[in-house]
């Protein structure tokens, strides 16, 4: 009697263990399926995941698209036999049915010869029926995408054209970035190119005045002299931080005081926080040498630099002043709205290359007025998560 008991009472506590769990299963799957959302929300989010990584294959431009990658995620998008994407010189990346590359070359001259979509049905049996769309790119007939199945209905035609469509979007896109990664490069030739003959012979005839009465300093001299010119024409990142960009002008700064003497005093007062700030590469340094070149050297006196940074909690302010001849605001304003000059091509460069990045309101600041110097102010994001700085 005692075991039947002991059985029974064993029995009852099973029965309500697999109870307990079956409502927490039941429970996590309602959870689950509220996460996922519906079966249509399940299919929307699908098909923009599959859009997403077609476009990431697309963004090399019209040179160098990543075609088969892309073919591959269109067929899983338009639910084709086959699709292939022929380029302009009739090169073929296919995802599908093997021995499709003459039909898509057929199908997509036919598309460019007319430059609209085309439906193809089969030929003789066992064929697929196709249909071809044009991508059309600045006005021109790029290529086409070439989706084939067996047979081909309107939804199918309907759909390979917005994705010719989508696709002419996306290239263009990639040659939008392309062309902005080469206009980057441009403007940093043009600032590397600022770094003047006239500057090297100072800063190396410095150097030379020192050898024989003071080798110490004539040896730190060329060693900021190697760090200044490896920093401003190293090769890689289009971005760097403003502790790394500081190092540079601290060389920069030490070779023209060698030259000026005690005409030229720094200060510096920049707040630990912002030594991390992701800064455009060459964006601080040329209004460094701005100041000391347009500010400071034409008077007999010299003057003082001042180099300031603080955090605001979303960005981070940096300021270079100088308390040099300074300028009339109408000239300071005209070098900023127009083609710059040989003298001035710094300052105008790093305002266009700040405009391009953080938009029409991210550019200089720029007060100053005839002998009462110069201030010139920048604002950068101090979250950048797309931009790296090629460090490392």
């Amino acid at each position: 009697m005692p075991d039947a008991v002991v059985l029974a009472g064993a029995a009852g506590v099973l029965a309500g263990a697999l109870l307990t769990l079956a409502l927490v299963f039941a429970r996590r799957f309602a959870l689950g399926a509220r996460e996922l959302g519906s079966e249509a929300e399940g299919a929307e989010y699908r098909t923009l995941h599959v859009v997403g990584l077609a476009a990431s294959a697309l963004r090399g431009g019209r040179e160098a698209p990543d075609r088969v990658r892309a073919a591959k995620h269109l067929r899983s998008l338009l639910r084709a036999e086959a699709v292939a994407i022929v380029g302009p010189d009739g090169d073929v990346a296919g995802d599908g049915a093997d021995g499709l590359h003459d039909s898509a070359v057929r199908v997509a001259e036919r598309v460019r010869a007319t430059g609209r979509r085309q439906v193809f049905p089969r030929r003789r049996t066992g064929d697929l029926e196709a249909v071809g769309a044009p991508v059309v790119v600045d006005g021109v007939v790029w290529g086409a995408v070439v989706a084939f199945d067996d047979p081909v209905r309107a939804p199918l035609v309907r759909a390979t054209g917005e994705v010719a469509t989508w696709c002419a979007a996306q290239l263009a896109l990639g040659e939008l970035e392309a062309s902005r990664t080469a206009l980057a490069e441009a403007q940093l030739r043009a600032l590397r190119a600022q770094i003047s003959p006239h500057f090297i012979y100072n800063a190396l005839t410095a150097i030379a005045s020192f050898i024989s009465t003071d080798p110490e300093r004539a040896r730190d001299l060329v060693l900021d002299f190697a760090d200044f010119t490896r920093y401003s024409f190293r090769r890689q990142g289009e971005f760097t931080t403003l502790a790394e960009e500081l190092g540079s002008i601290h060389s920069y700064l030490a070779l023209e005081r060698a030259r000026f003497g005690e005409r030229l005093q720094v200060r510096l007062r920049v707040a630990p926080e912002a030594l991390s700030t992701v800064i455009p590469f060459l964006s601080v340094q040329p209004l460094v040498e701005n100041a000391v070149r347009h500010g400071l050297e034409p008077g007999e006196r010299g003057g003082t630099v001042t180099i300031a940074a603080h955090d605001d909690g979303t960005h981070t302010e940096i300021t270079i002043e100088d308390d040099g001849i300074g300028m009339d605001p109408a000239a300071a304003a005209s070098l900023l709205a127009s083609e710059p000059s040989a003298s001035h091509v710094g300052l105008r460069n790093v305002d266009t290359r700040l405009r391009s990045l953080y938009g029409s309101g991210g550019g200089l600041v720029v007060e100053t007025n005839v002998g009462a110097g110069t201030l010139v102010r920048m604002r950068v994001p101090r979250s950048q998560p797309l931009n790296e700085t090629g460090i490392g």
